[in-house]
């Protein structure tokens, strides 16, 4: 529903099943990840921090897509180096607009 959802609004989508596809995924030059805090293979927490270690992921942007409200996994994710968190189930609408603004294509 995701992808579906960002192509329909025109947006380019690579996926990745789990944590470490999304890891060879990632030496290509993207505006923006998405990541699920659970992912098969690699949790999205230590996506985000070894996306964070190398110089490909150092100032991409990355949202954590989840089901997971706890302020603990939240503060987790900060850590870790999230620039947001998107709460499933989500708005259409207000994920690609959440999206588009944190890559710079809407106020």
């Amino acid at each position: 529903m995701v992808a579906m959802t960002l192509r329909g609004a025109g947006h380019e989508v690579m996926m990745a099943c789990d944590g470490l596809t999304a890891l060879e995924l990632a030496k290509q030059s993207w505006d923006l990840a998405l990541a699920d805090v659970n992912m098969p293979n690699m949790d999205g927490i230590t996506l985000i921090r070894e996306l964070r270690a190398r110089p490909e992921g150092r100032f991409m942007p990355i949202l954590m897509l989840t089901t997971e409200t706890s302020v603990e996994r939240k503060r987790a994710g900060r850590e870790a180096g999230a620039t947001g968190w998107v709460v499933k189930p989500f708005d259409p609408d207000q994920l690609v607009a959440t999206i588009e603004r944190v890559i710079g294509l809407a106020p």
